[in-house]
């Protein structure tokens, strides 16, 4: 189940909302005008787009605003949790025979999870359940790969195509110089493309580019955990000796918050049974 990320759109536009208020600070209401150029906005916009298009094929080019929004959306699975649907399916296995958990399947979301079980009840080998799904991890990292190149490469091209407005302006100022009252509003009007363009490349795609990377790799980590547990289900382990195997990958943090809970709970049965 996916939820969304808040953090992603706070960040940019608080980003946004310091700039403005530094520029606020500094040139009241009217300094606020001053910063806006459209020429600049053209160029900047208008040639990332293109390079975009020359580096990428229109499939890739496709799958940008799907990339984009992968940043402001999040993976509510927790390890936890899924340690725990890991015990109770190990339990039902070895309690009914591994055939029973077909009719788990319906209560599970993650089709990985749901593929894993399914391969586990066909009898396959384990080597050859961790050879297949690995393969899918494999092609799962191609795809966000090729889909985050497309903002890394926004990142890349961004402050590049501010430096050539800011060219551009400078070749028109000096064009004018026999007007010594206009080369202070053209240097700022030129140098504005470039303000521009490393707004967008820091504050946008490679913090944007970043976040998609760690998600990729936190995805990863889920996967193969999975792939333990779906292994250790149909090679039939003990459901203990499985949730301590899997509990190696929690963190010492959400070992305590867990150790925690389970207190808790057990604390709240101890006061319902007197």
């Amino acid at each position: 189940m996916r939820k969304r990320d808040i953090l992603t759109p706070i960040g940019i536009t608080l980003g946004f909302i310091m700039i403005m208020l530094a520029i606020l600070t500094k040139g009241g209401s009217q300094g606020v005008t001053s910063f806006l150029d459209v020429s600049s906005i053209f160029i900047v916009i208008g040639g990332l787009a293109a390079s975009l298009m020359i580096n990428f094929k229109m499939e890739q080019m496709k799958l940008a605003l799907k990339v984009i929004k992968e940043a402001f959306h999040k993976n509510d699975q927790e390890l936890p949790s899924l340690i725990r649907l890991f015990v109770k399916l190990s339990e039902r296995a070895r309690r009914e025979g591994i055939l029973a958990l077909e009719n788990e399947l319906d209560e599970v979301d993650d089709t990985f999870i749901k593929k894993g079980i399914l391969l586990a009840v066909d009898g396959i080998e384990p080597e050859v359940i961790n050879d297949i799904m690995n393969a899918e991890i494999t092609a799962m990292e191609d795809r966000h790969y090729k889909g985050r190149a497309i903002i890394e490469k926004a990142g890349e091209y961004a402050p590049a195509w501010g430096m050539i407005g800011t060219l551009v302006g400078l070749v028109l100022m000096l064009n004018n110089l026999q007007d010594p009252t206009t080369l202070g509003p053209s240097m700022a009007v030129a140098l504005l493309t470039t303000l521009y363009g490393t707004v967008l490349a820091n504050l946008v795609f490679i913090p944007m580019a970043n976040k998609l990377e760690s998600k990729t790799e936190e995805e990863i980590f889920m996967k193969q955990i999975i792939i333990e547990g779906v292994i250790g289900v149909q090679s039939g382990q003990n459901p203990r000796i499985l949730e301590e195997k899997l509990s190696a990958f929690l963190s010492n943090e959400t070992k305590n918050k867990e150790e925690e809970n389970e207190e808790t709970a057990f604390a709240g049965e101890s006061v319902n049974e007197a």
